[in-house]
């Protein structure tokens, strides 16, 4: 097949405005006939469903949690960006343009990234309107701050909690669709299948997780808002129940995926403590502002520190590394993700880990401690307060940025980060890879669409922090309900889509076949023996670091597992009934093909790119490009010449190219 990327004509800038002048739309009258599915209820899929809701459209919107605002975008917690240049230092529709295209290794679709950059003002209004309570300064404006990757404050915030609020944003304006019945909320239902009538999406199969039931559903659009599939790894900051279940199975019907390979790796994560855990919990990277990253100089404090017969605060400053302020002068602890999670791995690889596994470095407050407490203590008229009054001063500036972090740090780790360094490990995070859509957000499937993480576009090789959340945003308050009109407007005279047909008693039929499956099987394995397992190949050999040998041992690894997946799990209880086991079990399937596949695609990627490391090839030009501007000094050096979206074998360039081959179904 040909995929055409459907990229307008003429200047980046312009592309936007000139193609929503020139797109089919529905009249209002209209879209009260017409049904749309939404698949997910975080911020893509939350916005996407009040939205076209709003405009006229009947939508199911489907979640697996118990409310829309369980979603895992409640997670996020540093904030959104938005080119407003609030703070008058610089920032521009351009320069948010420019940072995401080279944050992500320049392997980002341009126009998709200029339209996300173009909206992103439009974001914070919104959400200003919804009641969102962003950070305000001292005279009551939009606070701003930085995050890594930029040279400028456009990130929006609320505490370390901005996800949440702006998910209550999304949830509140779906509660007002659905109180006028424009929205049918499907909770605690799951997507199994989607159903293709005459090669278009027409529907979904979906199981009611409480009772068992499998149930059909039609429409005449299907969007997919599922997010990303982090916990392919096993470990990682997503939540325990994110999965690619929704994605994988549109890829099976005929939806290509892009850059699965590509998964970010977040420097500021809480370290692993042991084998027992099944997540990771996140530090938000706004911490990054004002904490400074380091390890000792010398091998012998790092041994020290790690059998504890040493603190980190016995060092003087001249006996600590911080090594993100040495090697990348111009960003210094704000250099990207992707950048500061390879340092750290690499000293940490060295022997200069500080905890007892010896995977974390520090991120220590002290020094904002006493600049804040200064600057305070200057405010208050003080005259020559002691060190300990500057510093209580100080703490209480961090606590009001920041305080839920410190809090949910000491939780976790049982130590005051007031008192102690954090310490921080990078881990799997975000997914840039995704599925392939157009400049529509249309997947190659007709009618089947793809928002937010569950899509390719906008990151590249890296995500800059802060913009997951407002792709998510763009895509559902202001793309896609522009975009979906150009197609459905062919569909006003359609009618309703009927669920008695043989296309979804095919499909219906095999979610129960695979359901049986699983509950019969009586194998000997539990389901996350498995996925640990996949986990572990993963992490090891598909992980930061990445070599041919490797690569290739790990498609072979995870095929003996998979096979071993099917002839061995063991799933109990029964499927008419609440069975988070059955549940566990089709996501970890979908997981053990993905694994297949992302390796494959690693494999054809012979370039270092974003969080990974390719061991064989020289440096490209596009990439000493990026090294000069970061400033980049390392250990590690980047080799491979770049390549745009890998999909299966073949290379997109984004423009009209012809699909010779699948490499894997």
């Amino acid at each position: 097949m040909t995929l055409n990327s459907k990229i307008p004509q003429g200047p980046l800038k312009d592309k936007w405005t000139d193609y929503k002048n020139k797109i089919n739309l529905v009249n209002p009258a209209n879209k009260r006939h017409i049904d749309v599915i939404v698949v997910g209820t975080g911020l893509a899929g939350g916005s996407a469903s009040a939205t076209l809701a709003e405009l006229g459209y009947n939508v199911k919107t489907f979640c697996y949690q118990d409310s829309p605002r369980r979603a895992h975008s409640i997670a996020a917690q540093g904030g959104i960006n938005a080119a407003k240049n609030y703070q008058g230092d610089g920032d521009s529709t351009y320069r948010l343009f420019y940072d995401t295209v080279k944050g992500g290794d320049y392997r980002s679709r341009e126009a998709n990234v200029y339209r996300l950059a173009e909206v992103s003002t439009n974001i914070i209004d919104q959400c200003v309107a919804q009641g969102v309570p962003f950070a305000r300064d001292y005279g009551g404006l939009l606070d701003n701050r930085s995050f890594g990757g930029v040279l400028v404050s456009r990130t929006f915030y609320a505490k370390g909690q901005t996800g949440q609020q702006l998910l209550l944003g999304a949830y509140s304006a779906m509660n007002r669709q659905i109180a006028r019945g424009k929205i049918e909320m499907f909770n605690r239902h799951e997507m199994l299948d989607v159903v293709l009538v005459d090669g278009k999406a027409r529907g979904i199969i979906a199981r009611n997780l409480v009772t068992g039931e499998i149930e059909r559903h039609s429409a005449h659009a299907v969007v997919i808002a599922s997010g990303g599939y982090g916990n392919v790894y096993f470990l990682s900051t997503n939540a325990m129940g994110s999965n690619v279940t929704a994605a994988w199975k549109i890829h099976k019907k005929g939806a290509f995926f892009a850059n699965p390979c590509f998964t970010q790796i977040h420097p500021t994560c809480i370290p692993r403590s042991g084998d027992y855990q099944s997540k990771l919990t996140l530090m938000s990277e706004s911490l990054r502002n004002d904490g400074r990253i380091w390890v000792p100089k010398r091998l012998e404090d790092s041994k020290a520190i790690r059998d504890r017969s040493k603190k980190p605060t016995e060092l003087t400053e001249d006996q600590r590394d911080y090594f993100l302020e040495r090697r990348y002068p111009a960003f210094g602890n704000l250099v990207p993700r992707d950048v500061a999670s390879r340092a750290a791995k690499e000293r940490c690889d060295a022997g200069f880990g500080v905890n007892a596994t010896g995977e974390a470095v520090f991120l220590d407050f002290a020094s904002s401690f006493e600049r804040y407490g200064k600057e305070q203590a200057k405010i208050q008229n003080l005259i020559n307060p002691t060190k300990e009054k500057i510093i209580e001063l100080g703490q209480k500036i961090v606590e009001a940025k920041y305080g839920n972090l410190f809090q949910m740090y000491e939780k976790i780790v049982d130590e005051n980060p007031y008192k102690t360094p954090m310490m921080i490990y990078p881990a799997v995070h975000y997914t840039m890879g995704g599925v392939w859509v157009d400049y529509n957000l249309m997947t190659t499937i007709p009618g089947c669409y793809a928002i937010g993480e569950a899509n390719f576009s906008e990151h590249g090789a890296n995500r800059l922090g802060a913009s997951a959340l407002m792709q998510g945003l763009a895509d559902g308050y202001f793309v896609l309900p522009y975009t979906i009109g150009d197609y459905l407007a062919d569909d006003i005279r359609t009618g309703k889509i009927s669920t008695d047909t043989p296309e979804f008693d095919e499909a219906e039929k095999s979610v129960k076949d695979a359901i049986s499956f699983f509950i019969n099987n009586k194998g000997t394995h539990s389901v996350d023996y498995y996925h640990k397992k996949l986990g572990k190949i993963m992490w090891d050999k598909c992980g930061m670091s990445r070599n041919e040998e490797g690569l290739k041992e790990a498609i072979e690894e995870i095929s003996v597992l998979r096979k071993d997946f099917w002839q061995n799990v063991s799933v109990p209880g029964s499927e008419n009934q609440f069975n988070e086991e059955l549940a566990k079990a089709g996501r970890v399937a979908d997981f053990l093909e993905l694994g297949e596949l992302f390796a494959k695609d690693a494999l054809q990627r012979e370039e270092s790119a974003g969080g990974h490391f390719r061991e064989e090839h020289q440096t490209s030009e596009g990439e000493a490009k990026r090294r000069k501007e970061f400033q980049y000094v390392s250990a590690w050096e980047y080799k491979g010449e770049p390549k745009d979206a890998v999909l299966h074998k073949e290379v997109l360039d984004y423009e009209n190219i012809e699909v010779k081959e699948r490499s894997y179904k």
